[in-house]
């Protein structure tokens, strides 16, 4: 789980871009591994983890938000519920980025901006809606070719 937090950490550092209110990044593909390695509960305090660890690592835009970290063990909770010691299928992975891009994504953490940044919600939502509503097939698609490499799967294994 160590390896998978520090590894979100520098994925959310060095491979995300976008502005203060639109941020595209791949976490999303590790936090789906913490959760589907070690359940809801520990992939969501992994993700937790990383969220705090990194703002304080490498400080963020407003600095540390506790709503972000909700968000971050809100999500990795979804992919917990719906993979953990299950068979990972297309309906799953698509009920799941749902969940999490309409819900924690675009719901709470431009929630969590709102409050931030002292921003209208309404003024900033259909922004991050739209690329929310872009990002659907990407997580979908990813998120399928994560879940059918071999060498990844044959950890689940090794962990057990």
């Amino acid at each position: 789980m160590a390896l998978l937090v520090a590894l979100n950490i520098v994925v959310a550092k060095f491979l995300s871009f976008g502005i203060w209110s639109v941020r595209i990044s791949f976490t999303f593909v590790i936090v789906f591994f913490m959760s589907y390695w070690f359940g809801p509960l520990l992939g969501g305090i992994g993700a937790a983890c990383a969220d705090i660890l990194g703002t304080l690592i490498f400080g963020g835009l407003g600095g540390y938000f506790v709503g972000f970290t909700i968000s971050a063990f809100a999500g990795a909770f979804v992919y917990g519920v719906l993979f953990y010691q299950k068979d990972i299928t297309v309906t799953r992975i698509v009920i799941a980025v749902l969940v999490n891009i309409f819900l924690v994504d675009a719901l709470m953490n431009t929630y969590w901006v709102a409050i931030l940044y002292h921003a209208n919600f309404l003024t900033i939502f259909p922004m991050r809606f739209i690329k929310e509503l872009l990002m659907v097939p990407v997580q979908i698609i990813l998120l399928y070719l994560a879940s059918k490499n071999k060498s990844l799967m044959l950890l689940a294994k090794r962990i057990e």
